[in-house]
């Protein structure tokens, strides 16, 4: 499994760049998830289900599944500071690539997404984790370097830079530990 991170500043364009890099990827024919950071009060039930109903009434963990799709929910007793290596390792093991976004302070490879119409600092000069800068304004990067610099607006571009440089997304759980 190899894993990559997007870092960046709301509106920056994270969610806009992995959304389409996933079927940019899947055409080449690789399987693709996401973990993504979210909010502490964020839900994917709704009143009235039965799996809200369950949990309503106590579940540690509800599984939810059909011929098309499975969901696990569960609630924590206290609130639990769940890292992106957690995460990582719930997912399913034949997954070719994972896309991150949203823990922009990890400790994993990632590509900053930085415009400059967005008013905010860039990270990559001071977070040696990031590889990679996808920008719209290459031109008004506020620091030069010697990472690449890949177009946010060219998708394919992207997941053909993560393909060709794919040793360097290589997720080994043990060296996280």
């Amino acid at each position: 499994m190899k894993v990559v991170g997007f870092a960046g500043f709301s509106g920056s364009g994270k969610t806009t760049l992995v959304e389409r890099l996933i079927p940019a990827l899947k055409l080449m024919g690789l399987r693709v998830s996401v973990a993504k950071h979210a909010h502490h009060d964020f839900d994917i039930d709704h009143p009235g289900k039965d799996s809200h109903r369950h949990r309503q009434a106590g579940a540690f963990e509800v599984i939810v599944a059909s011929d098309q799709r499975l969901a696990l929910l569960r609630e924590f007793e206290q609130p639990a500071a769940m890292s992106v290596h957690h995460l990582l390792a719930e997912l399913y093991d034949g997954v070719d690539w994972v896309l991150v976004e949203g823990f922009k302070s990890s400790n994993l490879p990632k590509i900053e997404v930085w415009r400059s119409a967005v008013g905010k600092p860039a990270r990559y000069p001071d977070d040696d984790f990031i590889v990679a800068i996808a920008t719209d304004s290459p031109q008004d990067l506020p620091v030069a370097t010697l990472r690449p610099v890949l177009d946010l607006g060219n998708p394919d571009a992207v997941a053909h830079w993560l393909t060709d440089n794919g040793h360097r997304f290589d997720y080994d759980p043990e060296m996280y530990s």
